[in-house]
């Protein structure tokens, strides 16, 4: 699915938009971003915009005005079918999910919905839960739009980085310093991803990780990581190939 999406985009711009218009539309698309793996797509995305196939600016464009469409049609649809969808058997099968988002927006409606736009699970559930709870529409749009325009560049983000990375020049150091990239990145994620939990720990009920990662763990675990994600950060910033790399992140975004 991928090649083909990839071979899609490659035609022309306007079919390389509509791809990217398409793809956001359906990973916010009420219960169809369960199943999409949109996260997936949207980095190779970023990769094809990275390496110059797609341009940034106009992909940043499509993929608002996808996420739009998306979140509002969920809206419409949770808000037009409440009852209905309350008895259909798969949400009956992610009640425990729906419960969690349902309770999320009673109490703080405003922060979940832009929280939510970055959160995979809850992504395709928050809009149509939303209507279901008949928010109004008042304190769904800020929100809505906020997450809509800052979504699509940081789910291209990883792509970009790695498709420039390919633009490199060939050279002794070059692959040392794509090592260094990955790594950095996925420390930075890790990093990010270990002080959530640390923070939510407090807050949100055990799952199934919280046998490994216990709040006691975290405590130490999160801030090893976080400064060993700073090192590597400072290492790459501080890399001969850096300046070259920077120069071409910039003609990616000043295309």
């Amino acid at each position: 699915m991928q090649a083909l999406l990839e071979h899609f985009i490659t035609q022309s711009v306007t079919y390389s938009l509509i791809a990217v218009a398409l793809v956001a539309f359906l990973e916010s698309l009420a219960l169809v971003g369960l199943i999409l793996p949109g996260t997936v797509m949207m980095t190779g995305l970023g990769a094809l915009i990275g390496s110059g196939e797609v341009n940034f600016w106009q992909a940043w464009l499509a993929g608002i005005v996808g996420c739009l469409l998306g979140d509002w049609i969920s809206f419409w649809l949770g808000w037009r079918f409440k009852k209905p969808l309350h008895r259909w058997s798969f949400i009956k099968k992610n009640k425990a999910l729906l419960d969690k988002t349902e309770h999320a927006l009673h109490q703080h409606s405003m922060f979940t919905i832009l929280v939510g736009r970055f959160v995979g699970p809850t992504r395709p559930l928050v809009p149509m839960v939303a209507g279901m709870l008949d928010l109004p529409v008042t304190k769904f749009i800020v929100p809505n739009l906020l997450g809509c325009l800052l979504w699509p560049p940081i789910y291209f983000l990883p792509g970009i980085l790695a498709g420039a990375a390919i633009d490199i020049p060939a050279g002794v150091q070059s692959g040392g310093f794509k090592w260094l990239l990955l790594a950095t990145a996925l420390l930075l994620w890790l990093a990010a991803w270990l002080c959530w939990r640390l923070w939510r720990s407090g807050r949100a009920s055990a799952d199934r990780l919280s046998t490994y990662l216990p709040r006691a763990r975290l405590f130490w675990v999160a801030p090893v990581t976080l400064g060993i994600a700073v090192v590597a950060l400072v290492a790459l910033v501080r890399h001969p190939l850096m300046p070259v790399y920077g120069e071409i992140l910039l003609k990616v975004v000043s295309r």
